[in-house]
């Protein structure tokens, strides 16, 4: 349990310090933000269906602006918080079940849904870097040694 609930930790210190960069550049960048829209997207997605309910009609993509996604960081962050202070370590290999978005059912242990988010987002804020350096934008350092440091 300690390891997950540092690696969420982790996924809210990073996507605040991404939400903090792209609201600091000048001129909005599209493809920056509907990355950083599709992590946080993704991440309500998956708190939903942790928490056992229909995810069907939430997107996946999205074209929003900076404000959606302030205020989906803040709701994963207390989403996700509630549901680790809640879960006991057994809950972990709990198996859930649940539809993707093209309606094909799936079963997950609680640990290997946590874990993929996790590494989602990580993947996705790769790339966000990745599109502020072409952009002559210094990147994020995310890495999660400099987090626990």
């Amino acid at each position: 349990m300690k390891t997950i609930s540092k690696m969420y930790e982790h996924l809210n210190w990073a996507n605040l310090r991404i939400l903090e960069t792209i609201q600091s550049i000048e001129d909005e960048n599209q493809d920056v933000l509907r990355l950083f829209s599709h992590i946080l997207f993704a991440e309500k997605i998956w708190i939903t269906r942790l928490r056992e309910m229909d995810s069907s009609r939430l997107p996946i993509w999205s074209d929003v602006d900076i404000e959606v996604c302030t205020e989906l960081a803040l709701q994963n962050e207390e989403s996700f918080t509630t549901f680790l202070t809640k879960l006991e370590k057994s809950d972990l290999e709990k198996i859930i079940s649940y539809k993707n978005s093209k309606g094909t059912e799936f079963k997950s242990s609680v640990r290997d849904v946590l874990t993929h988010v996790a590494l989602h987002g990580q993947y996705h804020r790769g790339q966000i870097n990745s599109r502020l350096r072409a952009e002559g934008i210094e990147p994020v350092n995310l890495d999660f040694i400099t987090f626990v440091r």
